[in-house]
C-alpha cells in the first residue's frame, strides 16, 4: 500500500468524536494564479532543437486545516494543482511547463490533485501524503508552472531544545510538467547516470543543530537500488557594524546503493558561500569543487542544493570546478518597497568529459580537453504591497550560458502572480 492511501484512514479519524473547533477555525486556504512565458534559445548548431518557447497558465490551490484538540492534533492539507496551455508547438515543446505526448504535442491541460494527512504531539508533526521539502537532499522544484511534489511521509520534530530531527520515506513523485505520481529516478547529468533506472523509494534522516550563530547539520538518503547520500552542513551568521556576515560550507558524498540499477556512483561535492549584507545591499560568492569518478548525484527534477545552480546549468559535472558571484539589492531601501533585483555570475571548468553522453563531450575525449561554462542571470521582480491589486508579482529571470560541453543557451522566463487568500 503507498504511503499516500493512509491520508484516508486519518482522514476518517478527524470525525470520530474529536473535538474538531481548531481544526475548522484554524483553517488557511489560498490560490495562486500563475501566468508564465519560458524562452530558451539554443545557441550552437549542433543542438537537436532550435529553441523551446511556450507560454502557460496555472493555478495552485493550497488548503491548511488546523488540527483537532487534545494532546494528539490530526489534520488535513489539500494541495489542488492545474496547468493550462497557451501557447506551444511540437518543434518548441519540453520547457518544463507542460507535458507532451510522443509526438511532442503539448497537452491542453493537466491537473493534479494531492492530499497530505497531518498529526502533531507537542513540538513533532508527521505528514503523510503530498509532499514539498525542501531539504539538502530532498528539495521539491518550483521554478516552472506547478511544482515538483513527492507522496511519502515525513516526521519533523524540535522536541529537544535547538535540535531538529527528520526521519521520513517517499516513493513516488509528480515532476513540474505530468499529472501523475510515478516512480524516483536519478538525474541523468548529461549521460553519468541511467535516468531509466526507477528505484522503489527513498528512506531520509537528517539532523540540524543550532549552536549559538551556528548550525550544524547532517542528512543521510538512500534511493533504493540507486545511491546512498550523505551531507554535512555548517551555517552561520552574525550582525557586523550595520550590516551582516553570513557563510555556509555544504559537503555532499554519493556511492551507489543495492543493484546500482543507475550505474556507478562515485562523487563528492564541496559548495561554499560567503557574503555580507548592509542597508538594501548583499554580496556573496564562494567556490564549488567536485571529485570522484562521476558526476553529482540527485534526484531527477529536484533543486541540487548547490550554491552553482542557475537557470540552464547545475555547474556539476565530474571533478567541475565552479566560481560564483551574487549581488543583491532591496529598493526598499530606496523608498520602492516590493522591488528586488539580483545579478548571478558562475564560471565552470576541469569538468572530465569521460560520461558525457554528447556530440561535444564525444569531441573533448577526443582532444584530450576538459569541459568549461559560465553563465550571468539577472532576476527583476515587483510585488505590489498595498491596494486592490496586493500580491500581485512580476517577476522577469535572464540567462546567458555558454559550454563547450553541452547546448548554450540564451533562456528568458516572465511570471505574472497573484495571490489570494480565502480564509
Amino acid at each position: 500500500m503507498r504511503l499516500g492511501h493512509s491520508v484516508i484512514l486519518l482522514g476518517v479519524g478527524l470525525g470520530s468524536g474529536q473535538v474538531m473547533a481548531d481544526f475548522v477555525g484554524d483553517t488557511k486556504a489560498g490560490l495562486e494564479i500563475r501566468n508564465f512565458y519560458f524562452s530558451r534559445d539554443f545557441r550552437n548548431a549542433e543542438a537537436s532543437q532550435s529553441k523551446r518557447e511556450e507560454w502557460a497558465q496555472g493555478f495552485v490551490l493550497k488548503v491548511q486545516s488546523g488540527y483537532t484538540e487534545g494532546t494528539v492534533g490530526f489534520g488535513l492539507d489539500a494541495l489542488g494543482l492545474l496547468g493550462i496551455k497557451l501557447d506551444s508547438s511540437p518543434d518548441r515543446s519540453g520547457t518544463g511547463l507542460l507535458p507532451r505526448n510522443a509526438g511532442l504535442r503539448a497537452a491542453d491541460d493537466f491537473s493534479t490533485f494531492a492530499p497530505t494527512a497531518k498529526v502533531r504531539l507537542a513540538n513533532s508533526e508527521l505528514r503523510i501524503g503530498a509532499l514539498t521539502p525542501t531539504l539538502p537532499l530532498l528539495a521539491a522544484n518550483y521554478s516552472r508552472l506547478l511544482p515538483q511534489v513527492f507522496n511519502g511521509g515525513l516526521l519533523t520534530s524540535s522536541d529537544i531544545d535547538n535540535l531538529t530531527v527528520t526521519l521520513g520515506r517517499i516513493d513516488q513523485v509528480k515532476y513540474r510538467d505530468s499529472s501523475d505520481f510515478e516512480d524516483l529516478a536519478v538525474s541523468g547529468m548529461s549521460g553519468a547516470y541511467a535516468s531509466s533506472a526507477r528505484s522503489d523509494g527513498m528512506d531520509y534522516a537528517g539532523l540540524d543543530y543550532k549552536l549559538g550563530v551556528l548550525t550544524l547539520s547532517y542528512h543521510h538518503a538512500r534511493l533504493d537500488d540507486i545511491y546512498r547520500r550523505d551531507y554535512a552542513g555548517l551555517q552561520f551568521s552574525q550582525p557586523v557594524g550595520d550590516g551582516k556576515v553570513f557563510g555556509e560550507l555544504r559537503y555532499f558524498v554519493a556511492g551507489e546503493d543495492g543493484r546500482a540499477l543507475a550505474g556507478e556512483v562515485d562523487n563528492r561535492t564541496l559548495s561554499s558561500s560567503f557574503g555580507y549584507k548592509t542597508g538594501g545591499h548583499g554580496f556573496s560568492g564562494g567556490y564549488q569543487k567536485g571529485s570522484g569518478d562521476t558526476a553529482y548525484a540527485y534526484l531527477n527534477g529536484s533543486d541540487t542544493y548547490l550554491f552553482s545552480e542557475m537557470l540552464v546549468s547545475t555547474f556539476a559535472m565530474q571533478d567541475e570546478r565552479a566560481w560564483h558571484l551574487r549581488y543583491d539589492y532591496d529598493f526598499a531601501a530606496l523608498g520602492v518597497p516590493g522591488l528586488t533585483f539580483n545579478l548571478r555570475y558562475v564560471k565552470g571548468d576541469q569538468v572530465d568529459p569521460e560520461h558525457i553522453r554528447t556530440v561535444r563531450g564525444a569531441a573533448l575525449r577526443a582532444a584530450g580537453d576538459d569541459g568549461k561554462e559560465w553563465e550571468r542571470a539577472t532576476d527583476l521582480t515587483y510585488t505590489v504591497q498595498s491596494g486592490p491589486l496586493k500580491n500581485l508579482s512580476l517577476r522577469w529571470r535572464n540567462a546567458t550560458n555558454r559550454s563547450n560541453y553541452a547546448d548554450s543557451a540564451d533562456e528568458n522566463r516572465v511570471i505574472l502572480s497573484y495571490q489570494l487568500k480565502f480564509l
